[in-house]
């Protein structure tokens, strides 16, 4: 325990202070909810949980923030729980409540700002979950700049069915093979009552593992934080170490801001690249580097593409999942060899108060002989990034490609255009999709769905009709970390707005070319103008509510659908 007389020589923003003086209501709604005289002089941290019932990602949050209440408290601090919202991408992926998913992140970074600065609480520690719950944390964090840190809530243990490991993607690939009649009906059932065995993320390097690899890299969580399951009894360890290192920010008053930078930034993106991570990384890191106010586009994730191989052999494209990186050392085993090998920044400062270099000093190396996880340099599954950002006529202003390199790096076929990714399940099941098709889903933008839903369901369901490779999909939508195959997502402009991928027609003839970088509508531009000349933008979907002020609101894919600039 801190001693008492110790408590307040903190750096802090006056919170406290300004309540004691110039609140006398605020003091007595302090001590209404049971905080003593002495505690008025510690600083107040707000404790962020996304928890809620419904969801095995966040189910367990608010019992972690208790953990970190109490690790707060015996440092001599006033911790104070609050929740957000938090929505399910896994339980909402096929279903028009995936339009909520998106704009979910925007109001997690509104809530956590607005509670926090409302209440002057001195710092802010977020306990997260699902895949929107960290970006939006982060986000927030951004905006207040004051001490914070991201406790990331764990990835899930995999589930088990008949000598078979599973996960949330089996339970949607399971559904095309039902549609191409390759699984009985009991075990289409066995898999889906056994996918999902309790609390955690989803167990691949989906989008909620890519944004706690990468935001623990970028050094706003503590070492491990993205590696521990849910369940081991190191994310509670982890839970209660929060207060020493929120003491320990408070008193060098290390903020958000002095720890993200245009390096940390590269080393998250790093990390996204060497791991075979979401997609969705890139509308997140545009996004947080906004809330920052550091420089970040399109070609500077491209860039650091082109450097960083694809190492690790990880679901949805590979055999593991983010519980066995326990085993090997977790994410900061990793970060030690990408800084050994040059591809990591190691002076850039972190939570612990250390910085990069200094944190990894501590990890263990990783072992190439005795595990199969992570790839060295001169043996990687891709030698560039997964992630391709495509233009062409078809992506003026950028695309965002998923490409492993197991899929091929070209593909050329004919449209099948689709308003709406249900069609494209209701096709499947009569036979209507074709090796050689481009399937387009357009009008699934930020503004056109709106909400920019994810296509998880389409191609878990492709891939489980063995059709995985043999054709592609594109789509101003997005995909979900789960997704693999050869998938172009995030074209801009929008269908919406009048991009050209609401011109395109079933039977145009499409290639997306991952080595140039190129995604082409072989049509010409006269046929374009004439076709533009007769297209009207369609109705909003949406004039009131989360959803009518999100389409007003949000920028395009290509600036990260962020909701807070003109």
């Amino acid at each position: 325990m801190i001693a008492e007389e110790n408590a307040v020589q903190l750096n802090r923003f006056s919170a406290t202070l300004t309540q004691e003086i110039s609140n006398p209501a605020a003091q007595a709604m302090l001590y209404g909810i049971g905080l003593t005289e002495a505690d008025m002089q510690k600083p107040q941290i707000g404790i962020a949980s996304t928890g809620y019932e419904g969801n095995t990602c966040n189910m367990h949050l608010n019992g972690l923030s208790v953990y970190v209440k109490q690790g707060i408290q015996a440092n001599g601090l006033v911790g104070l729980i609050f929740n957000t919202i938090g929505v399910s991408d896994g339980m909402t992926n096929g279903n028009d409540g995936m339009r909520y998913s998106l704009p979910s992140r925007d109001l997690i970074a509104d809530s956590i700002e607005s509670v926090v600065a409302a209440q002057w609480y001195d710092g802010v520690v977020t306990v997260v979950g699902c895949d929107k719950n960290m970006p939006g944390a982060i986000m927030a964090m951004a905006r207040l700049d004051r001490p914070g840190i991201m406790v990331y809530g764990g990835t899930i243990r995999s589930g088990h069915y008949k000598g078979q490991k599973l996960d949330i993607v089996s339970a949607f690939e399971a559904l095309g093979k039902k549609y191409a009649g390759n699984i009985s009906d009991e075990d289409f059932k066995g898999v889906v009552q056994n996918a999902i065995p309790g609390a955690g993320a989803c167990g691949g390097m989906y989008t909620a593992n890519t944004m706690a690899s990468s935001i623990e890299a970028m050094g706003l969580s503590l070492p491990l934080s993205s590696t521990y399951p849910a369940t081991h009894e190191g994310k509670q360890e982890e839970c209660k170490k929060i207060g020493a290192a929120m003491r320990l920010l408070l008193e060098r008053n290390i903020t958000p801001k002095d720890i993200i930078s245009r390096e940390s930034l590269e080393n998250a993106l790093t990390v996204v690249m060497a791991l075979g991570g979401s997609t969705n990384a890139v509308l997140h890191y545009l996004a947080i580097s906004r809330a920052a106010g550091i420089p970040l586009t399109l070609d500077d994730i491209q860039a650091i593409s082109d450097r960083v191989p694809l190492l690790a052999d990880l679901k949805p494209s590979g055999k593991y999942y983010m519980e066995d990186m326990l085993a090997i050392g977790g994410v900061p085993a990793v970060m030690k060899y990408l800084y050994e090998q040059g591809l990591i920044h190691g002076d850039c400062l972190t939570v612990t108060g250390k910085t990069v270099a200094e944190n990894l000093a501590e990890a263990p190396d990783l072992n190439f002989e005795d595990q199969a996880i992570i790839r060295p340099l001169s043996n990687p599954i891709k030698q560039t990034g997964h992630i391709q950002i495509l233009r062409g006529n078809l992506s003026p202003t950028g695309s965002v490609a998923k490409i492993t390199g197991k899929e091929g790096e070209r593909f050329e076929g004919v449209a099948n255009v689709f308003e709406h990714e249900g069609e494209i399940i209701d096709a499947l099941s009569k036979g209507e999709i074709l090796p050689g098709q481009v399937l387009v889903i357009r009008n699934a933008g930020p503004k056109g769905g709106p909400g920019m839903s994810e296509m998880l369901k389409p191609t878990s369901a492709i891939m489980g009709a063995g059709l995985g490779d043999k054709v592609a999909l594109i789509t101003d939508g997005r995909f979900s970390g789960g997704t693999h195959g050869f998938v172009v997502g995030h074209v801009t402009p929008e269908a919406f707005e009048g991009g050209p991928i609401a011109l395109v027609k079933d039977g145009d003839l499409i290639t997306i070319d991952a080595i140039g970088r190129q995604l082409t509508l072989h049509v010409s531009d006269e046929e374009l103008e004439l076709r533009r000349s007769n297209w009207v933008q369609p109705a909003p979907r949406f004039t009131k509510g989360v959803l009518g002020k999100y389409i007003r609101n949000v920028k395009s894919a290509s600036e990260g659908c962020v909701t807070d600039e003109d």
